[in-house]
């Protein structure tokens, strides 16, 4: 057994795994070991935007996980990929950037992450930014990560969406990722140049070029060391060789949201009963690992296309190629979007005070990873509740690190959470139906016009929705019984051990999950190092003055919050 001497050593080269390894080696004092079970992320189907669905379903760059059967979705099993390769999940995912609603990191801070509410975030969501329009208050000019709208929403479909919305009396918003959320607007990517733009590319390859950080991969960890309630380092397997590396200042597990509670389980570090039932000697107990698991679940509602303006018509393999070629050559057209190009974010019903439905809009109608594409042209909106009321589980079953958890979400089991699929298809008929869609508006194809009561409406969600992909909160910051960090990201009761990565979310936000985990990734970076916090932000948020009241705002005035 081989033994090597860190500083830190960071666990997971993905989302959050990416920006501290930049971030530490900033400084030339500190030695840094960053330890990936995947490896190389070169290949052209992760880099090429468009081919988004290969990488995720592939299991040399994605761990395969599959849920228990979930009882309250007729018992089906749950696909839960997550990335296993340079860069982790934002290497396998569609690249959507939304940061969530500010209140979602007021609701942070008020459920005991102390200090993450939104004026303490935004500057590091700017910090970790470029915007392709430029800085300014909510957007940043100088960081790591490229963000743009693809290919500038030049399908007419995108923009009959966003009038779909307005018509139907939605706000229309200039930047969700900026003064307000709520509204219908262009959605914005993680690409830069034509290319995905993940952290491996944005944090971990500048990095790369500095004396101080080494990164191993194909390296599985068995389990932090632990000497009394102190970490001390890390046991890790490569190439069938067993190897220890230890950490003179912090171990930081960035594993994700079901590879860093199940790691800290194999360490001795959970729920009793838990770790017994998996024969693990409990070196330490903490009730919340693994708990208070969340995710985001949406369904796709699709429709016929009057207008061969969709992207069907681009499936066969000679308009593929072509694609294919032009990107390589030239890193452009339609090789260089994930096609997400507008989107739209909503509240459900009145007294709901920030959005918690969003739309993805596509200019075609097939599933999220490629297959069955529809025969003629169609649209689609992926739609979801993104609130969820309901809270499962990831539950090591062996001392075995090569066997997966158990996972399983308790997905729909909360009535608030049905009832906001029902406002899905039911608001969603109503937009589609706006007269900005009528040139293009065909036939309903899913769920299809014969769903309509509450019962029916429940039947077609339990079959037709997929996870959206974005588990978090299986080890929230906080400070109540099932908090497993403080809100300085260090795990309760145990010596330079922290978790950095979305399972620290206390709550999921109104959003996709790349770039919250850039941002707690960036202010834990500051935590770490001992640095002085960026300085709050008082830029405003807009806000419907009328919440509590209207779903909509029609043509009111707007209010600052």
């Amino acid at each position: 057994m081989t033994e090597n001497r860190y500083d830190y050593i960071i666990v997971g080269a993905g989302s959050a795994g990416c920006v501290l390894a930049n971030r530490l080696t900033e400084d030339a004092r500190h030695r840094v070991l960053l330890l990936e079970t995947g490896g190389s992320d070169k290949s052209i189907f992760i880099q090429m935007p468009t081919a988004l669905s290969i990488p995720m379903n592939t299991k040399k760059y994605a761990w395969q996980f599959e849920t228990e059967p979930e009882p309250f979705l007729d018992n089906r099993r749950m696909h839960c990929p997550r990335g296993k390769v340079l860069g982790g999940s934002s290497s396998i995912n569609g690249m959507v950037y939304v940061r969530g609603h500010a209140r979602d990191f007021d609701e942070w801070d008020s459920e005991g992450a102390t200090g993450w509410h939104y004026r303490n975030v935004l500057p590091y969501f700017r910090k970790a930014e470029t915007w392709a329009f430029g800085g300014n208050d909510y957007r940043g000019d100088k960081g790591p990560l490229g963000v743009n709208n693809g290919n500038n929403m030049q399908n007419p479909l995108y923009k009959a969406f966003i009038r779909a919305g307005s018509d139907a009396g939605y706000f229309e918003t200039d930047d969700y990722n900026g003064t307000q959320q709520e509204g219908f607007g262009a959605m914005h990517m993680t690409v830069k140049n034509g290319r995905r733009w993940s952290t491996a590319n944005a944090y971990l390859r500048p990095a790369m070029e500095r004396d101080n950080l080494t990164v191993v991969t194909h390296a599985l960890v068995h389990k932090v060391l632990l000497d009394g309630k102190t970490a001390t380092g890390v046991r890790y397997e490569q190439g069938g060789k067993v190897h220890e590396a230890k950490a003179a200042e912090e171990v930081i597990l960035s594993a994700g949201s079901i590879g860093s509670p199940h790691l800290l389980q194999l360490s001795g570090i959970g729920k009793r009963e838990v770790l017994e039932k998996a024969g693990i000697e409990v070196k330490h107990e903490l009730p919340g690992v693994g708990e208070n698991l969340q995710d985001h679940l949406e369904f796709y509602f699709q429709y016929r296309c009057k207008q061969p303006v969709s992207l069907n018509g681009k499936l066969d393999w000679w308009n593929k190629l072509k694609i294919g070629v032009r990107w390589i050559l030239r890193k452009d057209g339609l090789g260089a979007t994930n096609h997400f190009e507008s989107c739209g974010f909503i509240r459900s019903k009145a007294g709901v005070e920030w959005p918690d439905l969003q739309y993805h809009f596509l200019p075609a109608a097939m599933r999220y990873d490629g297959k069955e594409a529809f025969n003629g042209d169609g649209f689609q909106l992926h739609i979801g509740h993104n609130k969820p009321k309901s809270r499962g589980f990831v539950h090591v079953q062996s001392a075995d690190p090569k066997q997966a958890p158990t996972i399983r979400f308790n997905y729909l089991q909360h009535e608030a959470d049905r009832e906001g699929f029902r406002d899905c298809v039911r608001l969603t008929r109503e937009i589609i139906n706006q007269p900005a869609m009528d040139e293009y508006r065909g036939a309903e194809i899913q769920p299809g016009a014969e769903v309509q009561t509450d019962e029916e409406i429940d039947a077609f969600v339990r079959q037709a929705v997929e996870s959206a992909y974005h588990p978090s909160c299986s080890c929230k910051m906080g400070t109540d019984e099932l908090a497993v960090v403080d809100p300085e990201t260090r795990v309760h009761g145990i010596r330079n051990l922290r978790v950095v990565d979305s399972s620290i979310f206390p709550t999921i936000p109104n959003g996709n999950l790349n770039s919250p985990t850039i941002m707690v990734a960036e202010r834990a970076a500051d935590l770490i190092r001992g640095r002085e916090p960026l300085q709050p932000s008082d830029a405003p948020v807009v806000m419907d003055d009328q919440w509590q009241t209207r779903q909509r705002p029609g043509q009111a005035k707007r209010a600052l919050a």
